[in-house]
């Protein structure tokens, strides 16, 4: 039977952690997420875990990584300024396969911005903040339950793939107050470990399994270029186009497995709507408005942002003339959207920044507007 609880969105990610087998968190007070600190610092006690306030992001995200490699499963979570912070030590977990999560509460910025209000401008920070080729898992929750569920599928999406995953709230979604149901079994995904030194820890197969400090095996982690057994070797180009190409495709030629999308209205859609994260919800409303006005209302709701359900996108843009894209930034989603959609609809931004939200009216509008 199932748990029931009204939790606001931090305390529902921070207790989906908990269900996930999280056992270590290290973090820095910052708002909008300052409640999944909060809750963790006297929760992690309780099931044996670890709390570590750091001194900033940089050693909480470095934390992090030392734990995992330890065997905990680990995680830190942040905002703007301290995601910004973070970049260097998720590219060092990218190229360690190192299995973490990272929660971003996304505010207004840039720099301190408006620190206790809502914005979506992590959106393409989220997938291109490091340096080089890379790629990880972003999700996108748009509810308490859904910060609750994506926070587990985070942690098991990080052990299955070895990589660190990013689950990118915003403060609407974070401080929002719902039912939140806790099932009372959660198929969790062990982590893979390496069993013999030449299986190689760092290739050999698209997902390698990996070793965990104590296990008696010799293993060097670094983040310089390395061969499939870790040795360092950066003057190869070879060993260089053979590690990254993996560490990118252990994540593009899953992406069908790993994305997460709500479609609703697809088949007979006079228009179209691609969205994420708090602005979703004013969807919901502006469609039931728009249905009443006799307007059907084709909405990609994206939980996964990258790798993007592009199959989604481009089966809604084969369907209608225009697709809009509300977002609480100047045009970060849309120009994803404008790339995978490749010209066979219009997409038009219904942007908003500032802090307080897309309402349904204004999206209701948009769409009079563009179908006057």
């Amino acid at each position: 039977m199932n748990n029931v609880y009204f939790w606001e969105g931090n305390v529902a990610c921070a207790e989906g952690a908990l269900i996930a087998g999280c056992k270590f968190f290290a973090g820095y007070p910052i708002t909008p997420q300052s409640e999944i600190l909060d809750r963790l610092a006297f929760r992690m006690p309780e099931v044996g875990g670890i709390f570590l306030q750091m001194e900033d992001e940089l050693a909480a995200i470095n934390s992090v990584i030392g734990a995992s490699w330890a065997g905990a499963k680990a995680m830190t979570a942040t905002s703007g300024p301290g995601f910004s912070l973070m970049q260097e030590g998720i590219g060092y977990a990218i190229m360690t396969e190192t299995p973490c999560v990272i929660v971003n509460v996304q505010r207004a910025g840039p720099s301190t911005g408006q620190a206790t209000r809502c914005a979506q401008g992590d959106f393409m920070q989220a997938r291109w903040g490091r340096h080089g080729d890379q790629m990880l898992i972003v999700l996108a929750p748009n509810s308490p339950q859904e910060m609750f569920d994506l926070t587990i599928d985070a942690f098991n999406l990080a052990e299955e793939y070895r990589t660190p995953v990013i689950l990118l709230s915003d403060e609407f979604i974070a401080h929002m107050q719902e039912r939140v149901e806790v099932p009372s079994k959660v198929n969790l995904i062990s982590r893979r470990k390496l069993k013999d030194i030449s299986e190689a820890p760092f290739g050999g197969s698209l997902i390698p399994p990996i070793a965990s400090l104590g296990d008696d095996f010799n293993i060097l982690v670094t983040g310089s270029t390395h061969d499939e057994y870790g040795y360092r070797k950066t003057a190869d180009p070879i060993v260089h186009d053979r590690l990254v190409r993996r560490l990118m495709n252990k994540i593009l030629l899953n992406a069908d497995k790993i994305k997460r999308v709500e479609m609703q209205n697809l088949d007979n859609a006079d228009i179209g709507i691609v969205s994420y994260g708090g602005t979703s919800r004013s969807v919901y409303e502006a469609s039931d408005l728009a249905n009443e006005k006799g307007i059907i209302i084709g909405h990609v709701r994206l939980k996964t942002l990258w790798p993007p359900p592009e199959k989604e996108i481009k089966a809604l843009a084969e369907r209608v003339k225009v697709i809009i894209v509300p977002e609480m930034s100047l045009g970060q989603l849309s120009l994803e959207v404008e790339r995978i959609v490749e010209g066979k609809a219009e997409v038009i931004l219904l942007s908003k920044i500032g802090g307080l939200p897309i309402t349904p009216h204004e999206i209701l509008s948009k769409i009079f507007e563009v179908l006057r």
